[in-house]
């Protein structure tokens, strides 16, 4: 019996070993290595590497030193992205999905699919799409506004503009994941849910409030948190889009922190603030859970 109950663990462990191997090559042994890194003056041309300790993290709180301006210039404005883009990200995904899910099947496998597609397209695809859509001198809706007589709108090269921009080409490429979540999550709603409310008189506002909101939660949790850790690690719609511009308004923060590594060629710099960016998305990850928690 024991010998049969240690095969089977090892058997269990063996699927295991594939995913832990992935995991400890692609994600442990680099996260390791970059915080070794950050702790010493790693220059990218210079085989020599000082150990300088906990300067690297210093030098970020450091209002004279210009790593200060880069990181908490870059960080407020991928702050300003993610307020402005995960509640549309979520919003939408879900109206979307409620729409989708009262269609006929045909309609509904159609249109789901139809959303979906952009997901499955490469970051310089879409952006390539948009900068056609949008260039402000022969860009296709200036065009149009220009057939109506309208002025034309500095899209990529003016605020608000250039962020409406960059939302606006979000929203197209990957609000069809999460309108596909959703759709799965709603679809495991017991309709008897449904039925019992329509019983007490419960109108489709009330039923959707009272009874698809609270079922659906965990789904939306999780939505929420992988759609503000996305909209974090945003970098290739601004670089493709508005180089940053106009100025460094549109610059987030890992387009800083690729700046420092490979321009600046300050490997050390550069992981100390990747690491203080991924803390801070752990912390805003918590805090959205303890949050959603409390309120149920």
């Amino acid at each position: 019996m024991d010998q049969t109950n240690w095969k089977s663990k090892l058997t269990s462990s063996l699927f295991v070993l594939p995913y832990l191997f992935l995991f400890t090559v692609f994600l442990l042994i680099p996260i390791i290595y970059g915080a070794w890194m950050s702790l010493h003056n790693w220059d990218l041309l210079n085989p020599v590497h000082e150990f300088v300790g906990l300067d690297n993290y210093l030098k970020i709180f450091d209002s004279e030193s210009y790593l200060n301006d880069l990181f908490f210039e870059g960080l407020k404005n991928t702050l300003l992205f993610v307020i402005f883009s995960v509640p549309l990200l979520v919003g939408i995904g879900l109206g979307l999905a409620l729409l989708i899910d009262n269609l006929p099947g045909k309609l509904k496998g159609l249109f789901r699919t139809m959303y979906f597609i952009p997901y499955s397209v490469s970051v310089s695809v879409v952006a390539i799409i948009w900068l056609w859509l949008l260039d402000t001198n022969s860009g296709l809706i200036n065009g149009y506004l220009q057939a109506l007589h309208l002025p034309s709108i500095p899209w990529l090269t003016d605020l608000p503009w250039a962020w409406v921009s960059i939302i606006m080409a979000t929203l197209w490429w990957t609000i069809g994941f999460n309108m596909v979540i959703f759709i799965n999550a709603l679809n495991d709603v017991s309709e008897e849910l449904y039925e019992a409310g329509s019983l007490d008189g419960a109108s489709r506002w009330q039923r959707f409030i009272y009874i698809t909101l609270p079922s659906i939660k965990p789904t939306m949790l999780f939505v929420l948190i992988t759609s503000t850790i996305a909209s974090f690690n945003i970098y290739g719609q601004p670089y493709l889009m508005t180089r940053g511009g106009p100025g460094t308004e549109t610059k987030v923060l890992l387009m800083n922190i690729v700046d420092e590594a490979f321009e600046q060629r300050q490997l050390g710099n550069a992981a100390a603030m990747s690491l203080m960016m991924a803390l801070i998305m752990i912390i805003i990850s918590v805090v959205q859970l303890r949050i959603t928690n409390r309120k149920e």
